[in-house]
């Protein structure tokens, strides 16, 4: 009730020139704050991002992680700002209501209240952020799975994550969710390719042809292949191919263009080779001038599947 009173006395007092004078000049305090506040975080992330420049990372700090650092310095520098603009303008309200700030936040009961919930919130979100962080479990540019979200990382901050998926779609997943991720860009990754030929064919010849294909991408991508392509040999008997699998280890992230590159390459070989790649096909006899149908469906007739998948 004291702060309820409070404001009723200030809206009588409303007419009088010196209740006036004290309102402009807590709404100049104010205004003047939020200004300098915009004008600090605009210098604050010039040099922030003058001194964490990818280009001058020494040891550990290679290019992802000082990006990653650059972010959170953004993210540090934008709370810490908003906090003292907040703790400012309720200090001005607290001095225009002629009273102290926690009297203030006490009168304030819901606010107060609401605050809480919040502050709960951020805080877990602060701390799985902080241990993210420190345990180093995923940096700026790195491909992520996170629960239901896949993409790259594009901003770390205290209190959030934000990604970029293929599509374009922007997640920004607060880091008290983040229960579990899987990073696709630690380590090298893992290309495969299983290819399937006709019952009919050599399969020696098969896995001979693969094996001269698997040479030339070796040597022509071997800036981004780590070990193989290594033809396995055959993985799986299926009702109408042979399967044969073909494994390479890869740089971070170009897994699928070296199984592109074998899949387009295995293609081309086999037409060269005459391998048939099975694949569904359906013949049909039907009975001529002067047979018998039922003669035929009896003896000749039939419905087959040659390949398939």
């Amino acid at each position: 009730m004291t702060f309820l009173n409070q404001i009723n006395r200030l809206i009588m007092e409303l007419n009088t020139n010196q209740t006036a004078a004290r309102l402009l000049k807590t709404g100049g305090t104010i205004l003047g704050t939020v200004v300098l506040a915009f004008i600090g975080i605009k210098i604050g992330e010039a040099l922030i991002n003058r001194v964490f420049r990818p280009g001058d990372q020494k040891l550990y700090f290679d290019e992802r992680r000082i990006l990653t650092l650059r972010t959170l310095a953004k993210s540090l520098l934008r709370y810490v700002t908003y906090f003292i603009v907040g703790f400012t303008i309720l200090g001005q309200l607290a001095e225009f209501a002629r009273t102290d700030l926690k009297g203030f936040l006490a009168g304030a009961g819901i606010l107060g209240v609401a605050l809480g919930f919040g502050a709960q919130s951020l805080l877990r979100d602060v701390i799985t952020g902080f241990f993210i962080l420190l345990e180093n479990q995923y940096a700026v540019g790195e491909y992520i799975t996170t629960g239901n979200f896949s993409g790259f990382v594009e901003e770390i901050e205290l209190r959030v994550t934000k990604l970029r998926d293929w599509g374009g779609e922007y997640h920004i997943i607060p880091n008290g969710q983040i229960s579990a991720v899987t990073n696709h860009s630690r380590g090298s990754m893992r290309a495969l390719v299983e290819v399937g030929i006709a019952y009919e064919e050599d399969i020696d010849k098969a896995i001979s042809v693969m094996e001269e294909v698997s040479e030339k991408v070796r040597n022509e991508l071997r800036d981004v292949i780590v070990e193989g392509p290594e033809v396995l040999g055959v993985v799986d008997l299926g009702p109408s191919e042979v399967v044969i699998r073909t494994i390479a280890k890869t740089k971070p992230m170009e897994q699928w263009r070296v199984e592109r590159e074998l899949r387009k390459r295995f293609k081309g070989a086999f037409d060269r080779a005459g391998i048939e790649i099975p694949y569904p096909r359906r013949v049909v006899i039907t009975p001529g001038p002067g047979q018998d149908r039922k003669e035929l469906t009896d003896r000749h007739s039939r419905t087959e599947t040659v390949g398939g998948e």
